[in-house]
């Protein structure tokens, strides 16, 4: 059995590499598009100021893209260092979505990046455009396959069981492909990557408009940057609606513990604004709830129950005793008896047997779990109510600031006296983690509320981990944080130099002249 400390700086390991990984993402989604949107115009209107800034915002884009292939191959090697036994079990449909991603997404964005920076001089401007796009288009092709993954194990559908190979194995693609969860994932991923974009170029601009330079080129930005934004944080917001009432339908633990829903109250449930949820107890203290909006938004009806978790650990405490059954079956198919009935009746409970791996935890007969095994195991189903509560509100706070600045943005560049409103400059540059931490904290929602499981209800995270000393994982733990840490300094470093350069590195004084044009071309 593999020890606990193992797991725990499996997951420590997995957690940071991915989180790390993370900060480039949604700055490379939001910023391939805001290029595409940026040369676009520059091909419709033929003004250089638009090329100049395609060219001047896509050297702090492939600063990023760089640092981000960089992290997310590292992270993609712990599937078969750190997660062993996972690979095993889930590889045959995991490593499909993977797999496309590599060998069509990946390699198509690679592929035109390097045409980006430099076909300027060898390709006609339609031709460049087209390569731009591609490369908009590639980074969101390789978000949709990482996601259809993650999808999947969050709602692990189009997938049997089979005793003979002990793996689960792939039965329908279109359904992995199609995965409700999969796609309101993908499409609120790449929305809050769109909004990073935004905030990004904002903020810069904002940088620029406050110190007085460069400011045609930072006017031009900042408009397409409030507009672009604001359009991706009302989606963001709508389809995050969407995700809700996707965990409420599949994910109704995750769920009841993101809102610290302790009790199933008469429909429609309330919202709960804020409190202090207290596990050990049961009970949210300080609570202050909004009536009808959780009810509506987990199940989009007034007459339809938000389980509470009381109720969610008597179903999973009988799920767990009926995966005993089901690991007994696969104890004897396994030793040779494959009669009609035995596989009947496998068949008819192996749908709980995740729940009875649960107990593998605490003994190595799951068989003969004695009761306190079993309510031990049953009390690993609810995450930590906690933390999740507050990561949930951190990232939807994060969400409604970023709302209001660009709505304010957008009003200001449409009216064109965003130069006179110096308070709201400054919200927009202090403003430039919001995405960040709304993306992490996000993370941290999904990923986390999913435990104790790395497959939703099939393999819990505890076995999933591959059989080597918590030394070797100490080692590559230490080992990565040094590195990514150099790769932190390094684009840290890279980002604020060429940010302070600013556009008019590319042509100087040109930005300077058109400090005395009209605020708007």
């Amino acid at each position: 059995m593999i020890s606990e400390a193992v797991v725990d700086l499996s997951r420590l390991q997995f957690a940071m590499t991915a989180m790390y990984h993370f900060l480039f993402v949604p700055l490379t989604l939001g910023l391939a598009f805001l290029l595409a949107i940026m040369e676009s115009v520059y091909v419709m209107t033929g003004k250089q100021v638009y090329q100049d800034m395609v060219k001047f915002w896509g050297k702090l884009f492939g600063i990023n893209f760089a640092l981000g292939v960089t992290t997310g191959l590292t992270m993609e090697f712990q599937f078969g260092t750190n997660w062993a036994y996972y690979s095993h079990y889930v590889g045959d449909i995991f490593g499909a979505p993977l797999a496309i991603e590599g060998l069509m997404a990946f390699f198509l964005e690679s592929t035109f990046i390097g045409l980006f920076f430099f076909g300027w001089e060898r390709l006609s401007k339609l031709q460049h455009l087209a390569v731009t796009w591609l490369v908009a288009i590639g980074s969101n092709m390789s978000a949709l396959w990482i996601l259809i993954a993650n999808g999947w194990m969050q709602n692990p559908v189009g997938a049997e069981f089979n005793y003979q190979t002990m793996r689960m194995e792939l039965t329908d693609f279109g359904a992995l492909l199609f995965n409700p969860v999969a796609q309101v994932k993908f499409v609120h991923t790449v929305a809050a990557g769109y909004v990073t974009g935004a905030i990004f170029v904002l903020a810069i601009s904002s940088y620029y408009l406050l110190k007085k330079r460069d400011q045609g080129f930072a006017r031009r930005s900042f408009a397409i940057a409030s507009a672009f934004g604001l359009a991706s944080i009302l989606s963001v917001i709508v389809l995050g609606d969407e995700s809700g009432y996707e965990v409420g339908d599949v994910q109704k633990t995750k769920l009841a513990a993101i809102e610290a829903e302790w009790d199933t109250h008469p429909a429609p449930a309330a919202f709960t604004l804020i409190g202090w949820p207290n596990q050990e107890e049961q009970r949210t203290d300080y609570a202050v709830k909004i009536p009808y909006v959780l009810g509506l938004i987990a199940t989009r009806s007034i007459d339809k129950e938000v389980i509470g978790i009381r109720d969610l650990l008597v179903q999973h405490e009988a799920r767990i005793r009926t995966g005993m059954q089901a690991y007994g079956l696969l104890e004897q198919l396994r030793a040779g008896d494959t009669s009609d009935a035995t596989r009947a009746a496998f068949e008819a409970v192996k749908q709980d047997l995740g729940y009875g791996l649960l107990l593998k935890k605490y003994t190595a007969n799951v068989v003969d779990a004695t009761e306190a095994q079993i309510q031990q195991a049953a009390q690993d189903t609810i995450p930590n109510v906690f933390s999740l509560f507050w990561s949930f509100r951190a990232m939807v706070g994060a969400g409604f600031l970023m709302l209001a600045l660009f709505a304010c943005a957008f009003w200001a560049s449409a009216r064109k006296n965003e130069e006179r409103k110096p308070w709201l400059l400054k919200w927009a540059l202090f403003s430039l983690p919001l995405p960040w931490i709304a993306a992490q904290t996000g993370w941290y929602v999904a990923e986390h509320g999913r435990q104790p499981w790395s497959i939703a209800e099939v393999l819990p995270t505890h076995l999933s981990a591959s059989s080597v000393s918590s030394a070797d994982v100490w080692g590559s733990l230490l080992a990565l944080i040094a590195f990514y840490s150099v790769l932190l300094v390094i684009e840290m470093y890279l980002m604020i130099r060429f940010a302070r350069l600013g556009p008019s590195s590319l042509h100087t004084g040109r930005y300077h002249f058109e400090q005395a044009q009209p605020a708007h071309a």
